[in-house]
């Protein structure tokens, strides 16, 4: 099934209805939205100074992305109803394209794949790091790429939480990251791009399969976020509430907070972030009151470093 998008821009080339797995294909883009309810940790984390908060990614990162797919299996009722797939399962597979597949182990056949990346939503970058530089036609049309946010419970401590993750086809994010490179960016130098050929869907781990620009003195070819189709998208996260307060609101101020230079800078971080609690919400409110207990734990941190 072809969609049309804007014109000009390139077609998403969905799934069939007359697809066989058709229904699986829907059913596990619905369970993935679904993941914020469901996602469960072990993780806790506790007495991190301030500072070091925006490193959460790197050190969490990885493990977030293995317990997603640990939940995607555990909800399997959500993706497989019927127990038609029952000797399928969610598998994660170290630096191959996709990272996740859908596959059966007796036989290795596999249904999907997703290309999986957490974003952590208080890092120092506003947008979501991941570069996704596969060609499309690594890419089968029931592949999907999704980016999965997420943040502690508590804004500085406490286990991870989900928060709605992107989904998007894997095969028209390459094909609109191209096309986004060669003709919307207006670019002074060459914006052709260099594609692979003989490539297929579920490559193994030393095939070329990446399309690689003529010209990235910045390195930004793949970042998606740059590409404008997650704007929407960005722009509802931004207004997530954590403990009452603005995700972009928690954001700024730890950036501020970070590049202080000296205690006195920090603190007036702190007493900026708290006037704005005051003037912004009811500051009777059990969310407010969590964020400013939350400023008062910071407060101990910046002494504890002292």
């Amino acid at each position: 099934m072809t969609e049309v998008t804007d014109m000009g821009n390139p077609p998403r080339d969905l799934p069939d209805k007359e697809d066989e797995h058709y229904q699986l294909y829907r059913d596990v883009r619905e369970a993935i939205t679904s993941l914020p309810i469901y996602f469960r940790t072990e993780i806790h984390i506790a007495g991190i100074i301030a500072t070091d908060l925006h490193t959460l990614n790197t050190v969490l990162g990885a493990t977030i992305e293995e317990q997603v797919v640990r939940t995607l299996n555990l909800i399997r009722n959500t993706w497989d109803p019927d127990e038609k797939y029952a000797l399928y399962s969610f598998v994660r597979q170290a630096q191959t394209f996709p990272d996740v597949l859908l596959r059966r182990a007796s036989t290795d056949e596999i249904l999907l794949g997703i290309e999986l990346k957490g974003w952590y939503l208080l890092a120092k970058e506003t947008e979501p790091s991941l570069r996704f530089q596969a060609t499309a036609a690594a890419c089968a049309k029931r592949d999907l790429i999704v980016v999965v946010p997420w943040a502690l419970g508590n804004v500085i401590s406490g286990s991870p939480i989900l928060f709605e993750p992107f989904v998007e086809s894997a095969k028209y994010a390459a094909d609109y990251r191209n096309y986004h490179w060669e003709h919307i960016r207006k670019a002074k130098k060459d914006p052709h791009i260099e594609i692979p050929s003989g490539v297929g869907p579920y490559p193994s781990k030393t095939d070329q399969i990446l399309d690689r620009p003529r010209s990235d003195g910045g390195g930004n070819f793949g970042r998606l976020a740059r590409t404008g189709m997650m704007n929407s998208y960005m722009q509802k996260l931004n207004e997530v509430q954590l403990c009452g307060i603005k995700t972009d609101f928690w954001r700024q101020f730890l950036k501020t907070f970070q590049e202080s230079t000296t205690d006195i800078e920090a603190r007036t971080a702190l007493e900026r972030l708290k006037r704005r609690i005051q003037q912004t919400t009811n500051i009777a409110s059990p969310r407010s009151q969590s964020a400013l207990v939350i400023i008062a734990e910071l407060e101990q941190l910046l002494e504890m470093s002292e």
